[in-house]
């Protein structure tokens, strides 16, 4: 008991003066005398006597928690989750009155109104849900304004991984952005960034959405095709990042949204931090102008020994590997050519021979033309 007595005499001089509830009392003196329930100790150092006036500091706003316990139960019944944290935002002058008698207290190392307030909210809706805080890495985070009354919560993302293959020529690989926003998100697009789900991005994102909830999907993609190319085989992979999802877990199978259809589906911690080195199986067709030569055809072989330098128009220049090489002659006038080069290979340029070397009309000798590409491989 001696450390009641130490601080009975202070305690007196405060109560005296001012006016304070059993929360704001107790948290003056709980950290001195290592007791974690600030309410009991407060109630224990006024003997139990309650006075009509309101506390001097908080104005009686831990008697209208409820209000907010509500508040928060309320935003969060659509989400699924298991952990979650507490942020405030108080009045000022709460928190000026809470430092003006700690001050005039010489009161020091102990909770502020403003800790000791959120801390309880946490308390009060853990205890209701079950639900868990976690500080560090929570999945669901609540923004209390108790000034305004307003509740905000912000939904942990959630990354998915996955492969989908093409099977319809003239669907793009990118949605265009909504065109209000720019993709950020509005009520146009139903903070989705995106307002049309005509795409490959777009077809996998209405998925999405429907099976995890969220708010946008941002992609990445590894390498990318033409409108109209075919992606067969086991499919491109691809990530997404999910943000705000209601949902955090939910069973993933393979999928057919056709002409789309989804494999290996599943839930991962994030999207790769650099780029992840891939190779393509191609399917190229092509058009010459003049007749195919045999002699000029047969050296396509050599590809495989020489790597393809591609020059860009800021004067760099990278270079692709090629693999393997196979192909077909259709007509005097045409080919197919199955290549597995190195991710990121640019067929149509490599055909043309548009700042590309060596090219497929330098080797055959006559102008040509890609007249379609599918992938039927993509391999990381």
């Amino acid at each position: 008991m001696s450390n009641y007595t130490q601080i009975t005499p202070i305690v007196n001089k405060i109560t005296k003066k001012y006016s304070l509830c059993d929360h704001c009392l107790g948290r003056l003196f709980s950290k001195q005398l290592h007791l974690s329930s600030n309410k009991l100790l407060g109630k224990k150092l006024k003997n139990n006597s309650n006075t009509k006036e309101k506390c001097y500091i908080c104005k009686n706003l831990f008697d209208n928690l409820d209000h907010f316990l509500k508040l928060m139960l309320d935003v969060s019944s659509d989400y699924s989750f298991t952990t979650f944290s507490v942020g405030t935002m108080i009045k000022p002058s709460i928190v000026d009155r809470d430092d003006f008698i700690r001050s005039e207290y010489h009161l020091r190392g102990i909770d502020s109104v403003k800790a000791d307030i959120t801390k309880e909210l946490g308390r009060l809706y853990s205890r209701k849900t079950k639900k868990r805080i976690d500080h560090l890495n929570p999945e669901i985070t609540f923004t209390l304004n108790l000034k305004d009354e307003l509740c905000q919560l912000r939904s942990k993302s959630i990354t998915i991984s996955g492969r989908y293959a093409k099977s319809r020529r003239g669907l793009p690989q990118k949605q265009k952005s909504c065109e209000n926003c720019l993709g950020k998100g509005c009520r146009v697009c139903n903070f989705h960034g995106i307002s049309e789900f005509e795409s490959v991005e777009g077809i996998i994102s209405k998925f999405i959405f429907k099976k995890f909830g969220g708010t946008t999907a941002k992609f990445t993609w590894l390498g990318g095709e033409d409108k109209s190319s075919l992606v067969l085989g086991s499919g491109r992979p691809f990530f997404v990042k999910i943000q705000n999802p209601y949902k955090r877990k939910s069973k993933l199978s393979d999928v057919t949204l056709d002409p789309i259809k989804l494999y290996n589906l599943k839930l991962v911690g994030e999207s790769p931090k650099k780029s992840l080195k891939f190779n393509s199986t191609l399917r190229v067709k092509i058009s010459t102008k003049s007749k195919i030569d045999l002699k000029n055809l047969k050296k396509l072989k050599d590809l495989i020994t020489n790597p393809v330098i591609v020059y860009e128009k800021s004067g760099k220049h990278s270079e692709k590997k090629v693999f393997d090489v196979k192909y077909k002659k259709d007509s005097k006038n045409s080919l197919t050519l199955t290549v597995k080069a190195e991710g990121g290979f640019p067929t149509k340029r490599f055909v043309v021979g548009d700042d590309v070397t060596p090219n497929i009309s330098k080797i055959l000798e006559t102008p040509c033309v890609c007249e379609e590409f599918d992938f039927l491989d993509v391999e990381v």
